[in-house]
């Protein structure tokens, strides 16, 4: 072989491992993750709406698995953002309740932790993240420095849904670690930054973490001026009952149109077979949310705070169908890991779904547990314990026969409860050890 054959011959064989290697990082999937804010279980069609259109949410549902006991970490935002980010129960992380605009503005996520975004980042995706934080003010705590490549939204617990700004008069709208005005409608503006990210990486494996403003108020639909000022602590204008449930109507479908334009680009991208796609609430409705057969809803530690909508759809490797397993968003971080191939990280409370989502294998049952303020519950197979304002009331139902928590059984089974609040307390020790409560 002369040294021009040679030569070609070893471009041919560099040229055929570039694209080895191209085609290797496509079998690594991507991820799109989608989070609503203060969604009731019963807001969307596939949940049992009759009155709020989201086909585009019932066709992920359709298409994937709908899971009926999926469970936030928390009752209210921050902290069961804050389990998702990182595995773990939030207790762990300093983050046990709201990260208010108004009292908690040096307050963030610690740097120590790490996110799904740091573990996918350093198994060599993209990530990117177009939305609400609201775990950390600052500018130290923003997302571009816990893993995230990218990042456009607003930090506090809602904005004006045109002004972009806060609860307390403050402009919320950053793109990276620098405010920037925008116009638009914030529903909108997640919506279209997100299709651009995947248009500009999808040739590459990514992770899409998209945290709606939508339901959570202010009530604002398209069309609806924008009222707050920079300066002025404003938080809504005054409507009546049926106007806020109308606009809450609209603020959701609005929502389930910009998730129907980024699973039409992973689709005109060719890209179904390689993402999964997960979807969920922070946390349970509102007032004006429906979360029906549940009793109450967010802050409640009843299942209206935090049964919420969970639905997985991986076309061609999720098998459609229903799943009466019970999940948290912890899990999410484990569960992206594993499927990823990525280095999982050392104490996650969190599970990984791949058995359950990809098999229909019957996970292993956990106790499970919430707190918030003064109240805590655990979960246990059928039995739910709810132990109210430190102890002043403790409850126990069997979610089996009795999904709405309508008939306290702790006095027919003394055993069962007992045992579940030795169990409950000694958790929230374990927790909170050793632990700075930021919130």
């Amino acid at each position: 072989m002369g040294f021009r054959s040679t030569v070609l011959s070893l471009i041919l064989i560099g040229l055929l491992a570039a694209c080895s290697s191209k085609t290797n990082s496509h079998k690594k999937p991507n991820f799109v993750i989608i989070m609503a804010d203060d969604l009731g279980y019963a807001d969307l069609g596939c949940y049992g709406s009759t009155t709020i259109n989201t086909p585009n949410i019932d066709r992920l549902a359709a298409e994937g698995i709908r899971l009926t006991d999926f469970h936030s970490n928390g009752s209210v935002c921050s902290p069961t953002r804050a389990a998702m980010l990182t595995g773990k129960y939030q207790q762990r992380t300093g983050i046990t309740g709201v990260v208010t605009a108004k009292s908690h503005r040096e307050v963030g996520l610690d740097l120590n932790e790490l996110t799904f975004a740091d573990v996918l980042k350093q198994a060599g995706y993209a990530t990117g993240m177009f939305g609400k934080w609201h775990v950390g003010y600052p500018e130290q705590y923003n997302p571009i420095h816990q893993g995230f490549d990218e990042y456009i939204g607003y930090v506090s617990g809602n904005v004006d849904y045109h002004a972009h700004i806060d609860q307390e008069g403050h402009e919320d709208w950053w793109f990276q670690n620098q405010l920037k005005k925008e116009k638009g409608y914030s529903t909108d503006l997640i919506t279209d930054h997100a299709v651009d990210f995947i248009k500009r990486h999808h040739e590459d494996p990514f992770l899409l973490y998209i945290p709606h403003e939508s339901p959570h108020g202010p009530f604002q639909g398209r069309n609806t001026p924008a009222f707050r000022e920079i300066g002025k602590q404003i938080v809504d204008v005054k409507r009546s009952d049926e106007e806020r449930k109308e606009l809450l109507k609209e603020m959701i479908e609005v929502m389930d149109e910009g998730i129907g334009k980024v699973l039409q680009t992973l689709n005109d991208l060719n890209l179904d077979d390689n993402t999964l796609v997960f979807f969920c609430s922070d946390n349970g409705g509102a007032r004006y949310g429906d979360n029906t057969p549940l009793r109450a809803g967010k802050g409640s530690l009843y299942e209206g705070g935090h049964r919420v909508a969970g639905i997985f759809r991986w076309k061609g490797h999720i098998q459609p169908g229903l799943s009466n397993a019970t999940t948290m968003t912890m899990d999410l971080l484990p569960t992206i890991a594993d499927l990823a191939g990525a280095e999982m990280p050392s104490n996650l409370d969190g599970v990984s779904l791949k058995p359950l989502i990809l098999d229909k294998k019957e996970l292993d049952q956990r106790k499970l547990f919430w707190q918030y303020t003064h109240s805590m519950a655990m979960r246990h197979g059928k039995w739910k314990l709810v132990y109210l304002k430190n102890g002043a009331k403790t409850e126990l139902y069997d979610l089996d026969a009795d999904i709405g928590e309508t008939t306290n059984l702790k006095e027919q089974h003394p055993e069962v409860a007992d045992k579940m609040l030795k169990e409950l307390l000694l958790w929230y020790k374990n927790v909170t050890k050793g632990t700075a409560k930021k919130s």
